[in-house]
């Protein structure tokens, strides 16, 4: 029987061990893609107890409370700190097969030098340490980033932001971290909400740019991607419920947001046109800018009506959206090349259905302007645990360039969550030893260490043109 999570978790053959401690474990992590608050980081944060670090806005635990039958009291209600805490360690002892307790563990062994395991009966000794390392000046925010190994971040900022606390973290020398802004648009693209014409509102006052048509806000994003841009921002991303594919004229498009700006409910067909139209100029314009675009799709976000309106957005109630659109993105990144205005991209769909899908898309874009110039992205969301990164890189290997792959990020609010780095390298040395191991890939030591760091971290790096 094996040590629990000792040095060689998840590394079960002796080269997966030699390629994670030679080679992986000493690489820097590249956070091209998260959810922080750049304030935090400007500010030097520092936490009171662990449930503010560990609990606060992690949708991914309070699914599993919930799914233990712990009332909402405890998870994102007035509970103490100390008895939410209390209820995740008696719920997190069971929580077997589930990546929640892998990085849990992970994280109490790394930040907080805790090597046994966290349940019900543990809960008062663990919450005891880790409330005492919190206090110390080692496990403020910037301390926590430069433990982890960390050299640059990317957030994910809102067209109309000031993006101030980027200002001033770059401006303060004592901390070498780069933490760059990254391009969200979707409250500009989003023509269907009901706050739509309000964010216009907001947009033309940053702007400048009165908006009353498309092209109206077409100049007005332009305006606000120069002034990102003026911040060092190479990166894009978008939240799409799935890559919709409805060519229409620009005089149709006009009427349609003629329509919505005169405060009238658009057709579903009506919201796919515009949606198609938005995506194809912001890609353009990124490719222009030479920024990387990102697509997350395949997610049904807010189903539980009820308790979205009592909680909001982001509270774990998203869903897979079971439709794998791979005949509507390939026509999008053709209608992009055509012209020759594709950018790079990287492609991430919720469900793992679609990953041979994407495998086989990646293949009808890529050239020589950049290695693997067409992504698919690490496994994302509800497929970050062992078995989702396993099949990602198996479909990416069989049907692409695994060695070209960018790799992981964290995509999450937490500055502990940098572990999954090293949750995601294990794995991977894990898949290529096995490869060696099994007479599939020679034992070429140099080759091998090569494909590993490049996953890593160097892969990232040069895709994304980042000044490292």
């Amino acid at each position: 029987m094996k040590a629990f999570m000792d040095e060689n978790f998840l590394l079960s053959t002796p080269t997966a061990q030699k390629l994670f401690h030679d080679y992986a474990e000493k690489t820097p992590v590249l956070d091209y893609h998260c959810h922080i608050n750049p304030k935090e980081i400007a500010q030097d944060r520092k936490f009171d107890n662990i449930t503010q670090v560990w609990l606060g806005g992690d949708h991914y635990k309070w699914r599993f409370m919930r799914s233990c039958g712990v009332d909402e009291h405890f998870i994102t209600g007035d509970a103490s700190d100390k008895e939410k805490f209390f209820k995740w360690a008696e719920v997190l002892g069971k929580a077997i097969g589930n990546p929640l307790y892998h990085w849990s563990h992970l994280e109490l062994q790394r930040y907080f030098g805790y090597h046994g395991t966290l349940n019900k009966n543990t809960a008062e000794e663990v919450w005891n340490l880790c409330n005492a390392k919190l206090a110390e000046p080692s496990m403020s925010v910037r301390n926590l980033i430069k433990q982890s190994n960390v050299t640059l971040i990317c957030t994910t900022d809102d067209p109309i932001d000031s993006l101030e606390w980027h200002d001033a973290i770059a401006a303060d020398k004592s901390f070498d971290v780069q933490v760059l802004p990254a391009w969200r648009p979707d409250k500009a693209m989003n023509i269907e909400k009901p706050e739509y014409l309000d964010y216009l509102q907001s947009l033309t006052k940053v702007s400048g740019v009165s908006i009353s048509s498309f092209a109206d806000l077409k100049e007005a994003l332009k305006n606000r991607m120069a002034f990102f841009a003026s911040k060092q921002c190479s990166v894009s991303d978008h939240a799409l419920e799935y890559v919709m594919y409805a060519p229409a004229t620009e005089d149709e498009i006009e009427k349609i947001f003629a329509k919505r700006m005169t405060g009238n409910a658009i057709t579903r067909e009506e919201e796919l046109k515009f949606k198609t139209a938005f995506m194809l100029f912001v890609g353009r314009e990124y490719n222009k800018l030479g920024w990387v675009m990102q697509l997350h799709y395949g997610c049904k976000r807010d189903n539980n009506r009820l308790m979205y309106d009592k909680l909001g957005p982001d509270t774990g109630y998203d869903c897979i959206n079971n439709y794998a659109p791979s005949a509507q993105m390939a026509d999008f990144l053709n209608a992009l090349i055509e012209t020759n205005e594709l950018p790079k991209t990287i492609l991430y769909s919720l469900n793992p259905n679609d990953n041979e899908a994407i495998g086989t898309i990646l293949g009808c874009f890529q050239d020589s302007t950049a290695v693997a110039k067409i992504q698919q992205g690490s496994a994302w969301w509800f497929n970050d645990h062992k078995i989702g990164m396993q099949n990602q890189m198996l479909s990416l290997a069989n049907l692409g360039n695994l060695s070209g792959f960018v790799g992981m990020l964290t995509d999450s609010r937490s500055f502990l969550s940098y572990t999954r780095h090293e949750y995601f390298r294990r794995i991977l040395c894990n898949l290529i030893g096995d490869f060696v191991e099994n007479g599939e890939f020679p034992n070429d030591e140099e080759t091998l260490a090569e494909i590993v760091k490049d996953i890593s971290y160097y892969n990232a790096v040069r895709y994304f043109g980042f000044n490292l």
